[in-house]
This record gives C-alpha cells, structure tokens and sequence, in this order.
C-alpha cells in the first residue's frame, strides 16, 4: 500500500467534476461525475486518486484519514466575483429601495458606490485588512477555497494602491486562494471630470497598477462606463498585459458583452440582459458567462439572467456571490446555488458544476482547480447533505461541516 497524507473515506457521494480541459457548456454542465461510496487520496497538497472506498482502502493508507461518515465530499466553492474590500455599511439603501429608487437612483444621487468609496478612502490599511479578514473567514467557514477580489472603492491612485496591497496581503496569507483584479473602473468619482477620470486610468493607472493586479475589469452600464470608454480601456490593459473582464448587462444591455468577449475576455458577469448575438461572440471566443443571482435577489430585481439562453448557446455558465456592500452582502455559494436553482432554471447539478469547475475557469485556474483529479490542488469540502440536489434543498443554512485546503483539514 502507498501512504499517503490524506485519506478521505465513506462519501456518499464524491463528486469529482472530473472533465475536459476547458469549462463546460450544455449538458456537460449536468455532469458531476459522482463516484458512490467515495474516497479521495491526496499528497503534498494534490489529489493522487479518487473513486470508491472499497478500492482505494486498497491500494492507500493515510497518515491522517478523514471518515466522510455518509457526508457530501465535493470541490471546494470558487466564487469568481467579489467586492470583498471596502470599509462601511450600506444597510439604509435597502430602505430606500422600498420607496421605490432603484440601484441607478441611489447611485445618480451620490449614493452606492459613491457612499463606499468616502467610507473607504478614509479606512487605513490595518483596519481594511482586519475588515477583509474576517470576511475571508466567512467564506472560508462556508466552504469557498478560491476567490476573486475586485478594487473600485477607492477611485484614485492613492486608495486603489491601498486596495491592491490588502488583496495581495490577503493571497499571501491565506487560507483561499485569491484573485486580483483592478475595477478603477467602477464609477466616475463624484466632483470628477469624466474625460480626465478615463485618462487617469488609460494613461496611469492601468501601468501603475500592472504589476499587481492579475485582471482588468470594467462596469459598463449607464451611469457608470459607456461602451466606447469600456473597450478603450480594456484595449488598453490587454496590450498592458492584464486578463479581461467585463461587468455587463446589469440593467441595461450595452453590447459590452460581446465587445469584451471580442477582445478575449476570460468572462462577462452579470449578463441579466443580453442578447443571442453577444451570446455567439462568447462561445467563440471562449468566454465564461459568471451570473450573479445573489444580487437580483437582494436588489428585488424581477430581472434575472436567463440560463437556458445562454447555455443553449453554448456558453460556459459560472455562479459567483457579487460579495458587496451594495447589491449582494453574502458570503455564501451555497445561497447562490439555491438562487440558481430556483430563479434562474438551473439544475443542482449544473449549479455545482458553475460553483467549482466552471468557476475555476472563470478566472483562469482551470488547470489547478475545481475538481478533484489526479494534480489539481486538494481542496474539497465535507457538507452535511448526502448528493447534490439536497444543496439547494436545505437553503439559507451552512451545510459545509469540513474544508480541506491543499490537502490540510481546516479548524
């Protein structure tokens, strides 16, 4: 028998995700590639094997086994899409919202992202980190192992650097694998010229900020970045190097979609409204669509991305939380796995598949992450719940009873 660091045995269910090396689009998504009975060796921080009990009890001793006990095992969550850092609470805006402003009313009135952004610009470093601490924590308790972080609450070289130096700090220090991206494009600043906003970022910011942030993302809506501003800069940050994304289709479809995805954008997010055409331009260009349920829900928006379009299309679907003050204050995947389910016509099955191995994609880590074959890193979790449907099944509770990240049993 080979020893290994770990092994995991007596899943209900494993679920691997184990596919091709691409994100799944149409039914492929419907594929969780479930072993009954399962277990799962891993060693330095990478799976070895995964497959039933009964056969890798044979070939595997661990130097530390882990009893499933009946549970769920499963890759760990990776939510593509997050505003994790920012200081300040917006808690009245939902008041305002049950008068009847809409999201772009309170934002024209200088409120949204304007309201963060005072409350962030005067947060120090040390508080910001200690803030964006404990939301990792949150989500690390609720089973997300790999998240993408967002800038936007600073909007000037000053506190956009400060946001920039929290997020590295927090991918040094763990435990989730994080994901840097620069979004100076959310909102022009209030009392700010827009043209020499844009060139800021055109012709400063995008250089400064090159060598620490993995993406470029910008949010073309009204009231925030028109298409024409968008594709300049995200022309501008591919020939600086950086990976593309998009915020599109929030409220208004304004093409952006299609625009990003020709310019290669590894995804566009939102996507609440889009049409068969920008569709096209993503499965052709390879471009992830992320949905963000959380946020329709939380904005009583009876709006909502339509899945079945866009799969019908071709195009590879993720699930992300939207983490944010504003329009989406929740830490957990598996509440986004519910959403998907009941608003947006997903199958569980496929609303996994969107959670892990469709995400992992959507911020170009497909080849390390969201499954569990052999190489990837060992990040899975045990949920209380014995196969997929019973996810969004038991919602609004935190089913995850154990996270295992690079192979190391979390407290």
């Amino acid at each position: 028998m080979k020893e290994v660091d770990l092994l995991i045995v007596n899943a209900s269910e494993l679920l691997t995700l184990a596919g091709p090396d691409r994100p799944r689009s149409g039914a492929e998504m419907r594929d969780n590639g479930a072993v009954a009975g399962g277990a799962l060796a891993a060693d330095g921080g990478v799976v070895v094997e995964a497959g039933e009990t009964a056969v890798l009890t044979r070939k595997y001793c661990g130097r530390k086994i882990l009893d499933a006990e009946g549970r769920l095992v499963m890759p760990g969550f990776i939510d593509p899409h997050t505003h994790l850092v920012f200081a300040g609470s917006r808690e009245n805006e939902m008041v305002m919202r049950q008068t009847g402003l809409t999201y772009l009313d309170i934002l024209n009135r200088g409120g949204g992202i304007h309201a963060t952004v005072a409350a962030t610009r005067k947060t120090e470093f040390d508080e910001l980190m200690a803030l964006s601490r404990r939301r990792i924590r949150q989500m690390f308790d609720h089973g997300t192992t790999a998240v993408e972080i967002k800038t936007g609450y600073g909007l000037d070289e000053e506190t956009e650097g400060r946001l920039l130096r929290v997020i590295n700090a927090l991918k040094q220090e763990g435990p989730l694998d994080v994901i840097s991206t620069f979004l100076g494009a959310h909102t022009v600043p209030s009392a700010t010229n827009r043209n020499a906003y844009v060139d800021w970022i055109i012709h400063k910011a995008l250089e400064r900020f090159k060598d620490q942030a993995e993406f470029c993302d910008v949010f073309c809506e009204e009231g925030a970045f028109t298409l024409e501003e968008s594709r300049k800069i995200l022309e501008t940050a591919a020939a600086a190097g950086y990976k593309l994304k998009i915020h599109a289709g929030q409220f208004h479809d304004l093409g952006a979609a299609g625009m990003a995805a020709s310019l290669d954008a590894v995804s566009a997010e939102h996507l609440d409204r889009i049409s068969p055409a920008q569709l096209d331009l993503m499965r052709s260009h390879g471009t992830v669509a992320i949905l963000l349920p959380g946020a329709s829900f939380f904005l009583n928006s009876q709006s909502h991305a339509d899945f079945k379009m866009i799969s019908d299309h071709g195009v590879p679907v993720a699930l992300a939380t939207d983490f944010n003050p504003g329009s989406c204050p929740c830490f957990s995947m598996q509440m986004m796995i519910a959403l998907a389910v009941r608003k947006l016509g997903m199958t569980a099955e496929e609303a996994v598949t969107a959670s892990t191995f469709n995400a992992a994609w959507a911020v170009d880590r497909g080849k390390q992450l969201g499954s569990l074959e052999p190489g990837k890193q060992a990040d899975l979790i045990l949920l209380d719940v014995q196969n997929a449907a019973q996810i969004p099944y038991y919602f609004g509770t935190n089913l995850v009873r154990t996270v295992v990240k690079r192979g190391e049993v979390g407290d």
